[in-house]
């Protein structure tokens, strides 16, 4: 496996209005990590990782992997493997054909490649299915297949692009299982693309958050989570995501707009607009609130979600709307009045217009 690096690298595609794809993009993926970039759509992320197999040109910056720069080196010479979102098996070949494909062309001993076929059958579970074309495989088959395909070919690295998204919320779970057994097996170096946080956040050991082409932050999944560097992170990871609320802070105390909300910030923090940041499981119903420094809000319940295991509350204030993670048994009914507590030592504060953390 390799080290992949990407210093400074930028996409801008030179058509009638000049289109900054990619911002310029520092990236050091050591040998054996797993990387996922994430960010909704037309985010830069899927560009970033066709520049680093070679289907894209880079415009600026320079890409090296395992100690080669390899801007000007064709997709083939790279050695990477890519996993795309469509399996793009061959339809006329058996499953062991399509994983030995690449192998065939290159002309390796026959020998070879039986080994390296049954090694990677055997790591997905495939040894039952190598006979079969894949007409006669399911969605989540056909991926494995694909995965092992790339698997045979020993690559440097490892590139995927959105390969669950075509699979439904079962066979997702069950794949992202997979590939990350799969990376702990290989010790490969990954580069895997999503729009799914839940997806970045099981499989990564770190995360690139994009956004516009640019990146917002770096980090190991826990720590982009609890010290989000802006509002942008804090919004776009968690599910449901972190509550915004616009205030001011004087002499040390937060107030919402009309004061529904008034609490002593923990920390030292200017005086001026602020907006504050709380996760879902930081607040509860005082009846239901665990052990914690709180500050509490009245507001009245617009939507109760039970999920079985928890609830979702979602309420409503005169100067904000909030989402709660609550037990399950603590769902009071809609359009009841409800106490909320809010832990004070788990608020997070960004700049209002700039959306930085402070």
């Amino acid at each position: 496996m390799a080290r992949v690096i990407l210093e400074g690298v930028r996409k801008v595609y030179d058509d009638a209005q000049r289109f900054v794809a990619v911002h310029g993009i520092d990236l050091d993926v050591a040998d054996g990590e797993m990387v996922v970039l994430v960010g909704p759509s037309g985010c830069g992320k899927t560009t970033t990782l066709r520049m680093v197999a070679g289907l894209e040109t880079i415009t600026a910056g320079r890409l090296s992997i395992g100690g080669r720069v390899v801007n000007d080196v064709p997709p083939r010479d790279r050695d990477i493997a890519m996993v795309f979102q469509s399996y793009a098996l061959y339809p006329h070949m058996s499953v062991r054909e399509n994983m030995a494909f690449a192998l065939t062309l290159r002309k390796q001993p026959q020998r070879e490649i039986d080994a390296r076929v049954a090694h990677a059958s055997a790591i997905l579970g495939l040894d039952d299915l190598l006979d079969r074309r894949p007409r006669h495989l399911s969605g989540g088959q056909r991926q494995r297949v694909a995965i092992g395909r790339a698997i045979v070919r020993q690559p440097q690295v490892f590139l995927f692009d959105e390969p669950l998204s075509n699979l439904d919320a079962s066979l997702r779970l069950e794949t992202r299982r997979q590939l990350a057994t799969l990376h702990r097996q290989l010790a490969a170096t990954m580069l895997y693309v999503t729009h799914d946080q839940v997806e970045a956040m099981t499989l990564g050991d770190r995360i690139v958050v994009m956004e516009a082409g640019r990146v917002q932050q770096i980090d190991a999944p826990r720590a982009l989570y609890d010290r989000p560097r802006n509002r942008f992170v804090a919004t776009f990871i968690g599910s449901p995501p972190m509550n915004l609320i616009d205030g001011t802070i004087d002499a040390g105390v937060f107030r919402s707009a009309s004061g529904v909300l008034t609490l002593a910030w923990p920390s030292p923090i200017r005086a001026g607009p602020v907006t504050i940041g709380v996760r879902p499981e930081d607040v509860l119903p005082v009846g239901a609130s665990r052990a914690m420094r709180t500050a509490t809000a009245a507001a009245r319940v617009t939507v109760a979600e039970p999920l079985g295991n928890e609830a979702l509350l979602h309420a409503t204030t005169p100067d904000f709307d909030i989402t709660a993670r609550i037990p399950p048994d603590a769902v009071p009914p809609v359009d009841a009045m409800v106490t909320l507590a809010f832990d004070l030592d788990k608020l997070h504060a960004f700049e209002p217009t700039s959306g930085d953390r402070l």
